[in-house]
């Protein structure tokens, strides 16, 4: 499952005991007999919290995902759709859509995160390709939410909101607050010329679950939409939470390119226009990322992640330098921006690690 802990400090502790045990209740009722043992196993960035729960040899993924703050019937959905087009996502043995509960099959507890190095991330990211292309080529679009302008600039406003206001206390002067705008602006009509398909929208190493068979296992797809191309390619080989070479990561990507363009997937885009398109969409995704990360740490108390912001923030900052459009913006970024996060945590230089 996705990394992380919910804080009670959302819920309060009341509502935790109260939920643990009309979940436990739940459990008893639909396996028939008391679990033998109930573990954490793991949470993610949201209200959602997962329990492993062994019944003799066997063992399932409790979720609960309170009413209200998670919708439980939409990621039933999308978890079957995403299993009957071929990709390898939890079973769903059981649901109490009311009270949020969901009883789903255990893809066991290596994510890819912890799998990755040199020697298996030509093997593990050729798996994740192979299944994104998937995705990307067979999966159906309809009912899926617009990634449109306005989606895009509120996750962009995460950015300027959490991060530059909320976390670091900066507030931006006349020219900085123009100069934003023409970056959303330019990142949000990149996005939008991209063809449509469907998009995982958190397709990266913490999300993927390697399996023995049908690797990966995919997690995380509730919020899916109907998005831009290079979007969850993006996501994947620019991640905020593990990079690699640069011109590695272009390789990954090209070999993504030519099977699109092989399958009619892309007709008529060159290498140039889908780097331009796959930078892009990086910076879109990693500024709101970083903004998230800033919101997680203010409003939700999980601090952890402000250590993923100068990573991700890096990868901006290296697109801005390939692209003179950006080129002003990723001066602020490093002349404004980074040295006032320096005093939260440490910043690695941005030409370290990044891509």
């Amino acid at each position: 499952m996705t990394q992380g802990a919910i804080g009670p400090a959302l819920m309060g502790q009341e509502d935790v005991k109260e939920r643990d045990a009309l979940l436990r209740s739940w459990l008893i009722e639909v396996l028939g007999e008391k679990p033998l043992a109930l573990s954490p196993a793991s949470a993610d960035a949201s209200f959602r919290r997962y329990w492993r729960v062994q019944v003799g040899n066997r063992t399932w993924i409790a979720m609960d995902a309170p009413p209200g703050r998670e919708d439980c019937g939409r990621y039933v959905r999308l978890a079957r759709l995403l299993r009957a087009y071929g990709v390898q996502t939890p079973e769903v043995h059981a649901e109490d859509l009311s009270r949020g509960f969901l009883l789903i099959s255990d893809l066991g507890d290596q994510v890819y995160l912890s799998a990755l190095n040199d020697a298996t991330a030509d093997r593990l990211y050729g798996d994740a390709l192979e299944t994104l292309l998937l995705i990307q080529t067979r999966l159906p679009q309809a009912g899926l939410p617009e990634y449109d302008a306005p989606f895009l600039q509120r996750e962009l406003g995460l950015f300027r909101t959490w991060l530059v206001e909320g976390l670091l206390g900066l507030e931006l002067m006349r020219p900085e607050y123009r100069q934003w705008e023409g970056v959303e602006a330019l990142l949000i009509a990149n996005a939008l010329e991209q063809p449509r398909v469907f998009v995982h929208r958190d397709y990266h190493s913490r999300n993927l679950m390697l399996t023995e068979r049908e690797n990966p296992g995919v997690l995380d797809f509730q919020d899916a939409v109907s998005g831009p191309l290079t979007y969850d390619l993006v996501s994947l080989l620019r991640d905020c939470y593990i990079a690699w070479d640069p011109e590695r990561v272009w390789g990954w990507a090209l070999d993504h390119y030519d099977r699109l363009c092989s399958c009619g997937r892309l007709v008529g885009v060159d290498e140039q226009r889908f780097r331009r398109w796959f930078d892009l969409m990086g910076a879109q995704r990693h500024l709101k990322a970083a903004g998230i990360f800033a919101r997680l740490s203010l409003r939700d108390g999980k601090h952890g992640y402000l250590a993923d912001i100068p990573r991700t923030l890096g990868y901006v900052i290296a697109v801005c330098g390939r692209h003179p459009e950006l080129a002003a913006f990723g001066e602020w970024l490093q002349g404004r921006i980074l040295p006032a996060l320096a005093h939260l945590v440490p910043v690695r230089r941005p030409d370290m690690d990044i891509n």
